[in-house]
């Protein structure tokens, strides 16, 4: 009996150990506890997933099972959705129904996480606001100075989320107002930027993909978000696949495994496959060892390698442009990508060769002169663009050793361009290898 109670003590201590080694169970913290009570009134059961924190990836879903192709995941319930037709069900229903012009679905959306977060003790949604972000770390919401250092064309992208987000906060502020009536406060001071840019956030970062019937109190947008909550807390891996969709017949969002995920390790999803650009302007994060990422090239580097006096070079460029030619040139893991590499030949092309441009562009090989020019502007750029990464993270390195607390923003910086040195320095071992295979022509 002895002998058995010692094997079981040292087993659940193994087991117990095993946890913590590949995420610290968080199941036990008063905020899970409540959000799972709530859930489970709404109708949700879980027996699979708990609540951890791991080193890698931070907050996440931890396996309580080892989870084969096949196996489902989460199940989620209807009603436990945040939908434009909770929305529409609450008190702001009739508001947004009779404003005019109609609001778009993702600011209803927004107006309600203000409302409820507002709320308090009061909201029903307390228990699910609760285990929310304070704050997101989206370039939109980043100071001016890092996102200066923020690689093209991810810089003008991260301009273009603050100006999108700017906008809807002015162009909202007579709606907002006509919420008075609901509230003791002042809207002005309820209905902020920093209220708005968190919910817009809450939403660009956390909602799955959910179609919805077109409704007539809102504007024409696409209706295709819902908030998911204790599923939002699964993280992403580009090296996983899962299937989700809202199965009709259960009336849940469900996730179905497409592959293994051990006992005690961490259950993630794929958001899609998407470069860490992409990641970092949409999630604000970034996966390192990603398979799908890459280094863009702008047509402002492109055109600093060629040469000035060329005739045909207005001619070259209008062509490029009109072919969809001149943006998404990249370096990937595997070298120049085909587009960057057509782009270049066409442009390298001879007085004598223009007019096989057509040609270029379906990937024929124009000639040994031809590929031997693109070849080395490829390599020069390749080269310009390892240096620039390089003294940008001397940038960074100085910046983060002068202040006592550094931006956490500047280390998401630093990670995606490390990340973009090594695919350049793996793209100049590839020009490498593929120049000295073919002396004399460089074929690509």
């Amino acid at each position: 009996m002895k002998k058995n109670r010692g094997r079981t003590g040292r087993k659940r201590r193994r087991k117990h150990l095993h946890t913590f080694v590949d995420g610290v169970n968080c199941s036990h913290k008063l905020e899970y506890i409540k959000l799972k009570k709530w859930l489970k009134d709404r109708g949700f059961e879980d027996s699979i997933l708990r609540p951890a924190e791991f080193r890698e990836t931070g907050r996440g879903l931890m396996a309580t099972k080892t989870l084969q192709a096949g196996d489902l995941i989460i199940s989620l319930p209807e009603k436990c959705l945040l939908t434009t037709g909770t929305v529409l069900r609450s008190c702001l229903g009739g508001y947004i129904k009779n404003w005019k012009p109609p609001v778009s679905p993702l600011m209803a959306l927004c107006t309600f996480l203000i409302a409820e977060k507002h709320a308090g003790q009061k909201s029903p949604w307390k228990p699910y606001l609760d285990v929310l972000p304070k704050t997101y770390t989206c370039p939109g919401c980043w100071e001016h100075d890092v996102v200066t250092l923020l690689p093209e064309p991810l810089r003008k992208k991260a301009q273009e989320q603050r100006t999108t987000i700017h906008e809807l906060y002015l162009s909202s502020k007579a709606f907002f107002s006509s919420l008075q009536p609901l509230f003791a406060e002042d809207t002005g001071t309820i209905f902020t930027y920093s209220a708005l840019e968190w919910a817009w956030c809450t939403i660009n970062t956390r909602t799955i993909y959910m179609k919805h019937p077109q409704r007539e109190w809102f504007s024409l947008e696409p209706d295709v978000y819902a908030l998911a909550p204790y599923l939002d807390l699964l993280n992403h891996s580009p090296n996983v696949q899962v299937k989700a969709a809202f199965n009709e017949q259960t009336r849940s969002y469900e996730i179905w495994a497409n592959s293994q995920c051990k006992k005690y390790g961490e259950v993630f999803i794929c958001y899609g496959p998407h470069d860490n650009q992409r990641l970092l302007l949409e999630y604000g994060f970034v996966a390192m060892d990603n398979p799908h990422s890459s280094v863009y090239v702008s047509s402002d580097t492109l055109l600093k390698y060629l040469p000035p006096l060329d005739k045909q070079r207005k001619a070259k460029l209008s062509i490029l442009k009109d072919h969809d030619f001149l943006e998404n040139l990249t370096f990937g893991w595997d070298g120049p990508s085909w587009r960057l590499l057509t782009a270049l030949k066409l442009l390298s092309l001879g007085a004598d060769e223009f007019a096989c441009w057509r040609r270029t562009l379906l990937g024929d090989v124009i000639s040994a002169r031809n590929q031997e020019q693109s070849w080395k502007i490829t390599t020069q750029i390749c080269h310009f663009l390892t240096e620039e990464t390089q003294q940008v993270l001397l940038q960074i390195s100085q910046l983060r050793r002068s202040k006592e607390n550094p931006n956490p923003q500047l280390a998401l910086v630093e990670m995606l361009h490390l990340e973009g040195l090594k695919i350049l320095q793996k793209s100049a071992e590839v020009l490498c290898n593929s120049n000295l295979a073919t002396p004399g022509t460089a074929v690509l």
